[in-house]
């Protein structure tokens, strides 16, 4: 009773009281406005991205060479399939992609388990040292490699591209591997050994298979990484060693820019990548989910 005569004398203010309607107008249109917004900027972004892909896919079938329309036409993928050169180099592309993932993924997993597991002096540098790859311009990495080859004696080839590859992509599936070893439970491996099992059987029945999900994903990572290179392979491929993402820039330097054939490859990758990716959904699901 005396707050509420103290309230009609003037002395404490009085409660506003705000209509429940007008406060629920209010909530929604801050709430629409602001979703308006982030529309706006997801289909700005969509625009951004897949427009050049859209533009990419007309041009290829574009009978002229210009990026004016003069008629639909496939003789480009025509073109395509009958390029010698474009065949060659997608071979050593998948060639070289393959075994330098292959020897990343050996070389990293076991450098990852000894990295963890063992103690020795030089521990901590050893893990500095092999990030480096990671960063390091691609530009510096492709100059250093070529001065070494050229000191060696090394002739510039495949197998110097194969070198490079496996040496620039050996860090990412060191990180993945060490990253699932982080998680590894040791108590498991002092299990083992107690129940008689070797070094090598604890090795290639307990280690290796807790770290399959790391390793595929740093098989996999090494293989896209090495398929779209072009920087360091620029500067260690030697004749004959040219891959597709040499390939297609020695035809836009060679004919002034971007050509329908080159339109049409890309499109031929891009369709690829996509039925690709459909069919290992499934398993890379299973991968993420270990």
């Amino acid at each position: 009773m005396m707050f509420k005569g103290l309230a009609m004398r003037g002395i404490l203010p009085k409660r506003v009281h705000i209509p429940h309607g007008e406060a629920s107008r209010h909530a929604r249109r801050s709430n629409k406005s602001a979703i308006s917004v982030s529309k706006t900027v997801f289909i700005f972004a969509l625009v951004f991205l897949f427009l050049p892909l859209l533009v990419l896919v007309v041009s290829s079938f574009n009978d002229s060479t210009s990026m004016r329309w003069t008629g639909f036409s496939l003789r480009w993928y025509e073109r395509l399939i009958n390029e010698r050169q474009l065949w060659i180099s997608f071979r050593n592309s998948i060639l070289i992609a393959l075994t330098s993932a292959t020897a990343a993924t050996v070389i990293g997993t076991l450098g990852a388990i000894g990295v963890c597991w063992y103690r020795f002096r030089l521990r901590g540098y050893v893990k500095t040292i092999s990030f480096l790859p990671m960063i390091l311009p691609d530009i510096i990495l492709g100059v250093s490699l070529a001065i070494f080859f050229a000191g060696v004696g090394i002739p510039l080839g495949l197998t110097t591209v194969f070198i490079a590859h496996a040496t620039f992509t050996l860090p990412f599936v060191f990180l993945m591997v060490t990253a699932r070893l982080d998680e590894f439970d040791l108590t498991i491996i002092e299990a083992a050994h107690d129940l008689g099992a070797t070094e090598r059987q604890t090795l290639f029945k307990i280690t290796i298979p807790f770290c399959m999900p790391g390793i595929l994903a740093g098989f996999l990572t090494a293989i896209t990484l090495s398929l779209e290179d072009f920087v360091v392979t620029f500067f260690v491929a030697g004749p004959g060693a040219s891959t597709l993402p040499i390939f297609i820039f020695s035809a836009i330097t060679r004919r002034g820019g971007i050509t329908p054939m080159i339109s049409a490859l890309s499109v031929v990758m891009i369709v690829a990548t996509v039925v690709l990716a459909f069919f290992l959904r499934k398993f890379l699901k299973q991968i993420a989910a270990k």
